[in-house]
């Protein structure tokens, strides 16, 4: 689809300087910008690129005034990162305006679907499923039965949705991801044998929830395992039965969260995390990288290490860490001139 520089003044609202009619058809990076691409440049150390850059059109802030000749048509506007984010946004929109049901894909009797429905070729929805309206179900998507999944949320090729989830509006799911299968739950007996233990519980994920490729959510054992509103999660996290993650808390790939622990709002949690089962975390929590998880944590505070400790008190530590090979000669070294003290 195309669109001229003028339409996209439009819809930002702002100022052009050059080609009016000029039409760009892709996004690009101001350095690989080619003709018939819209790029932005709000990074002062990326200026150099706009007197070379092959695109059709660059948005820009107000304030910015070339030093030279710009081949391309400049868009002004108030904030160029902000403007080019909704451009994305838009862009995204239309890239996801997919309406219809494709065939064969298999929808039970029994299913309520909303209007403007896209239902991809070998999804399957199950009895009793609720979509609310402009619900997007992509090819070889599993929806089981008794799942809820309110408006305008999208759930993407090969998801597995297992029975009884509730999912909000709004809300994206990404390929390979897997919401309410069956939690870690197993019982020895008196042989050391294990037994399962009947998960029957369910996963609600609330509005505007972000969930990556192949994140596996568990359902709980009793009662719900909860993703509150505004909370994004990355590819590839572990999420164990009856975790609660509370409102618009941020989670890196990786990371994994072992049952019934509690995490706050607003919360941010590195890669490769840790966390052990049966703890809170504190509102606004900072924790890096890498870090083990074994206590509970309060608001505010900002961890690092395995088992973590304060972030200060990890740096302090660090210094030693790294210099124990010296250290450790210098007590040997010192213990050597004691002991020939002594001696004498």
């Amino acid at each position: 689809m195309k669109f001229t520089a003028n339409q996209i003044a439009e819809i930002l609202e702002g100022e052009i300087v050059g080609d009016a009619l000029v039409e760009v058809s892709t996004l690009s990076k101001i350095e690989e910008g080619k003709e018939g691409s819209l790029t932005f440049l709000s990074n002062p150390k990326y200026t150099p690129y706009i007197y070379d850059t092959e695109a059709s059109v660059v948005v820009v802030n107000k304030t910015f005034e070339p030093e030279k000749d710009v081949s391309a048509t400049l868009l002004k506007v108030e904030d160029a990162y902000k403007a080019f984010t909704q451009l994305l946004e838009f862009y995204n929109q239309i890239k996801l305006s997919k309406t219809g049901i494709e065939e064969p894909s298999f929808i039970s009797k029994s299913a309520s679907v909303g209007e403007n429905p896209y239902i991809g070729a070998f999804a399957y929805i199950g009895e009793n499923v609720r979509l609310g309206n402009n619900v997007k179900i992509y090819p070889n998507s599993y929806v089981g039965d008794n799942v809820t999944i309110d408006d305008n949320s999208i759930i993407f090729s090969g998801v597995r949705i297992y029975s009884d989830t509730k999912i909000g509006k709004n809300c994206m799911i990404n390929s390979g991801s897997v919401i309410g299968a069956d939690g870690f739950g197993f019982v020895p007996n008196e042989e050391g044998v294990y037994k399962k233990v009947p998960q029957i519980g369910n996963v609600i994920l609330e509005d505007n929830v972000d969930i990556g490729a192949a994140t596996t959510i568990d359902r709980a054992t009793l009662g719900s395992t909860i993703i509150r509103k505004g909370v994004k999660l990355d590819n590839h996290i572990q999420v164990a039965h009856n975790v609660e993650i509370d409102e618009n808390t941020v989670i890196a790939s990786q990371t994994g969260i072992a049952g019934s622990t509690k995490i706050g709002k607003g919360c941010q949690i590195g890669g490769q995390v840790g966390i052990v089962g049966h703890v809170t975390i504190g509102d606004n929590v900072r924790i890096q990288a890498q870090s083990g998880i074994g206590r509970s944590l309060k608001d505010g505070e900002t961890v690092q290490g395995s088992p973590a400790l304060g972030y200060s008190d990890y740096n302090k530590s660090y210094v030693y860490f790294k210099n124990l090979p010296k250290l450790a000669k210098q007590i040997s070294e010192l213990e050597k001139e004691l002991k020939a003290l002594k001696e004498k």
